[in-house]
């Protein structure tokens, strides 16, 4: 079963990432490292595949960064 839209929102605040608002039904991310991540769709939403993706290579860029 994939993770939902809420799910993905708290792991991004979790590691650092500010909501910088958006429009309709989309958030910017943003992280003090300059990575940013749009996320579309309403809160119980399932997370399509393209987005676990990109979050989870913003994820690898923070780290890399803090080495």
């Amino acid at each position: 079963m994939p993770r939902k839209v809420r799910q993905l929102i708290a792991d991004l605040e979790r590691a650092g990432f500010r909501n910088r608002g958006g429009k309709g039904s989309h958030r910017n991310f943003v992280h003090p490292s300059g990575n940013v991540v749009t996320v579309s769709g309403k809160p119980g939403d399932d997370v399509p595949p393209y987005l676990e993706k990109q979050v989870r290579r913003a994820f690898e860029a923070i780290s890399n960064e803090s080495k």
